[in-house]
């Protein structure tokens, strides 16, 4: 299997300050698809044998340089050999054309993750453990039901991307018509776009915000549009993704199987993000009718929102003390 060659960014260019706890390094690793991803290493100083790891990615559109990287950073000043990893597509990531999404595809590459670690000759195979951010918590958690090399599963302020896209926000185009419309007007784009000859982007977050905007979306610009998390790589702070480049995801429910999951998961949200009906659904639909409900745990963020859990918020909201207890516990 031969890597493509990437440009990757040696200088440090992210959103938080690099500590000097660890060894940071930039690594590649190829999926199943032949796609090569690029990810950031981190690994603790002074430390001997073999580590438990940790593979980290997301928001759906955003980059390693953004707060993936800040939770593998900080996992492996407490131990973990850590890797945050852009997904097929985007950042610093292969795939061709760019910024399209597959629950395939992007479910892959948590599976690719965990290969890389598993072969990683400072890693311990039987204690890797992954941890999904918004978008990328519910494809942690579909990765988590397909992969039994996976012991431990952090899902943190999660979207399930196939049922927003499906059923919009708050379930409000949760209709057979609605649907319909959305599948006609993107199967018209793919059209669009192969007469103009490149895929039309979808805009990532607003430019500005208004008075009368749903307060989420005044929420991501606060992340993404300001000094706090802009990066030029990130779809959700420059262009977004294609128009298209979600279409496969509105009859995809990659959920089906979560309570089937054996492996201990921890889903953490914000009490008051938008999004947090769907880790509550989500932790219910991995306990009911489950044999392996034991190691599954539901944890609720007092007066967090959305993306306070992307970088704490500026009040200390990413409750890391309690993933440290979590994958210690689960990956011994």
């Amino acid at each position: 299997m031969k890597k493509a060659d990437l440009v990757l960014t040696q200088e440090w260019d992210k959103t938080f300050p690099k500590s000097d706890k660890v060894n940071h390094s930039k690594v590649t690793f190829i999926n199943r698809y032949g796609i090569t991803l690029a990810a950031d290493m981190y690994v603790p100083k002074n430390t001997d044998g073999k580590l438990a790891a940790i593979a980290v990615s997301g928001p759906f559109g955003a980059v390693k340089e953004q707060c993936s990287g800040l939770y593998a950073q900080t996992m492996a000043e407490r131990g973990f050999l850590t890797i945050a990893f852009d997904p097929s597509f985007t950042g610093e990531s292969g795939g061709e054309p760019r910024y399209m999404a597959s629950p395939d595809i992007n479910t892959e590459d948590f599976m690719a993750a965990v290969d890389f670690l598993s072969l990683n000759e400072k890693v311990d195979p039987n204690r890797i453990g992954i941890l999904g951010i918004c978008g990328w918590g519910g494809m942690a958690i579909n990765a988590a039901a397909l992969d039994t090399r996976v012991k431990a599963t952090v899902a943190s302020t999660m979207y399930d991307m196939t049922r927003v896209n499906a059923n919009g926000y708050f379930d409000s185009e949760d209709s057979e018509e609605a649907r319909y419309a959305k599948k006609e007007a993107m199967c018209a784009q793919r059209l669009d776009d192969l007469r103009n000859g490149e895929y039309k982007l979808g805009g990532g977050v607003t430019e500005t915000v208004t008075e009368d905007m749903p307060f989420f979306v005044k929420d991501y610009y606060s992340y993404y549009k300001t000094e706090r998390g802009y990066h030029s790589r990130s779809l959700n702070s420059n262009g977004g993704w294609n128009v298209i480049g979600c279409e496969s995801f509105m009859n995809q429910p990659i959920l089906r199987y979560s309570n089937e999951i054996r492996s201990a998961v921890l889903i953490i949200h914000g009490e008051k993000a938008h999004s947090c009906y769907f880790g509550k659904d989500a932790y219910a639909d991995m306990v009911k009718d489950s044999k392996y409900a034991d190691n599954k745990e539901l944890m609720i963020i007092p007066d967090a929102v959305h993306t306070d859990l992307y970088d704490g918020g500026g009040k200390g909201a990413i409750p890391f003390d309690k993933l440290e207890r979590f994958y210690n516990e689960h990956l011994k």
